[in-house]
């Protein structure tokens, strides 16, 4: 099947039931990325667990997400992207009500794994289906407005996963899904036209190498502090990964119709801005998955109190990602995410150093609000650089890909930084939190200001130019 767009529907109604559905199904993914970190300390105490339980708690979701997401773009591609998107969401919400009923701290951990399933299914064809139905020349401001979404999800994260911890149940943070995903669909089948990639067959051994690699180096992170670095388990776990994810790479390399075409990696663009989108996954959510908890644990703010001070980090995309949108339009993405990048790793260094058992918040705030701004510019104009770096018949796989590598950032964020904090601190006390939250964060720090380094290698070719035209949308060929 050739590459087609069915009827794209380029009419103002067309574009904006676009953007509502596939920013409110954006909105779902994201929100249940960072939702449970605020509810940790009350599914701890009815469910049981340790650390690495209430990891896996987010890291389930995050892993299934991530190794699957190329696949779920791949299926979109080849069956029908409204259709698939359609599938990725039925399981989303079917896998939210599943969650929301868990009765064990195991069974709440399969339900993740499901919900991840049906997020990869979902989210890559979002910025497809929404690329699809907006003009070229407004990409940027619908981009500005998919990322303002998923910046409120992130915000909405912290805050309703404790509001409605503290005056319902965590149960509800699931729930909360289900009336989403039931409204969305039937609007998804009647607005979204159906459209199609290049028709190739499934990659089924790259899916197998990949997923298994990923998960692979995941676990071993993940049980590293618990079981011993030099544990049989832990140890094979990365070394296996590792080597899956080599067979990867020289599997797709020789490939006729790769589920990620190495070839793509050639271009600076596409290569620069998924070094980023990594790195900064990496520093953002392990550091909001430590720095939660430091707000309830050590400062004894109960989960409304800690989401809502979270609010001038993880809430400021809410403002900033429209505006960088437009920026991007207009300067190009390069500069405004590399700005955003360096402002993130400012925030969290400075974070590190004002932490200790008695903080107030008003010596927290400047940090939040820096790292807040640095977000909101990543957000827009990341998706804008990733969409316009390859061919417009690769975008799908693109999307998955960059998608994919976010959520391995945030899955490897959670576990690396939780292992340094393990390792150099604790929950003992509030000074051996502060003991090990600092070396975290510094981290985070550190990875995010790489991501910014990454960003430097992106061309100084302005977004707006690359995408004013589907045959001029091809910076791909500029390569390294």
């Amino acid at each position: 099947m050739s590459e087609q767009h069915t009827a794209t529907p380029h009419h103002r109604g067309g574009t904006v039931w676009a953007l509502v559905i596939t920013s409110v199904a954006g909105f779902m993914a994201a929100l249940d990325n960072l939702v449970v970190t605020t509810a940790l300390p009350s599914i701890r105490k009815d469910l049981g667990g340790a650390l690495g339980d209430l990891e896996w708690t987010v890291s389930a979701y995050t892993l299934t997400f991530a190794v699957l997401l190329m696949f779920g773009a791949a299926l979109g591609d080849r069956f029908g992207r409204r259709r698939m998107f359609l599938v990725g969401l039925t399981v989303f919400t079917g896998a939210s009500a599943a969650a929301a009923m868990a009765t064990g701290i195991d069974s709440l951990i399969a339900a993740r794994a499901v919900q991840g399933v049906g997020a990869a299914i979902m989210m890559p064809l979002t910025l497809t289906l929404l690329t699809a139905a907006v003009p070229a020349a407004r990409r940027g401001m619908a981009y500005g407005i998919w990322g303002a979404v998923n910046g409120l999800a992130v915000a909405s994260g912290p805050l309703i996963g404790g509001s409605l911890t503290e005056h319902v149940s965590w149960h509800w943070i699931f729930w909360l899904n289900v009336p989403l995903g039931i409204a969305v669909l039937p609007l998804a089948r009647l607005r979204l036209n159906e459209s199609y990639g290049t028709g190739a067959p499934l990659d089924i051994p790259g899916t197998l190498l990949a997923s298994g690699g990923l998960f692979g180096i995941v676990y071993g992170l993940v049980r590293g502090p618990a079981d011993g670095w030099t544990s049989f388990l832990v140890l094979t776990g990365l070394f296996a990964g590792a080597a899956l994810l080599t067979a990867f790479v020289l599997y797709s390399l020789r490939a006729k119709n790769p589920m990620l075409p190495m070839r793509l990696f050639r271009s600076r663009a596409f290569s620069g801005i998924n070094a980023a989108s990594l790195l900064m996954f990496l520093g953002m959510f392990g550091s909001i998955f430590l720095l939660s908890q430091f707000m309830q644990g050590v400062l004894g703010y109960s989960p409304t109190e800690a989401g809502l001070r979270m609010l001038p980090w993880t809430g400021m995309p809410m403002l900033v990602a429209p505006i960088a949108g437009i920026l991007s339009d207009r300067i190009g993405g390069r500069p405004v995410v590399a700005t955003g990048l360096f402002l993130q790793a400012l925030g969290l260094g400075w974070m590190a150093t004002v932490v200790t058992p008695g903080v107030s918040y008003a010596t927290q705030l400047p940090a939040l609000i820096v790292s807040g701004i640095g977000m909101g510019l990543f957000f827009a104009p990341a998706s804008n650089l990733v969409m316009s770096s390859v061919r417009p018949r690769e975008q799908g796989v693109a999307s998955g890909a960059n998608n994919a590598l976010r959520e391995v950032g945030g899955a490897l964020g959670i576990a690396i930084m939780s292992s340094i904090f393990s390792s150099q601190g604790g929950y003992a006390t509030a000074q051996t939190f502060v003991d090990g939250l600092q070396p975290a964060l510094v981290t985070g720090s550190a990875v995010v200001a790489a991501a910014a380094v990454a960003t430097l290698l992106i061309p100084r070719r302005s977004t707006a130019k690359t995408t004013t035209s589907s045959k001029k949308a091809t910076p791909e060929l500029e390569t390294v």
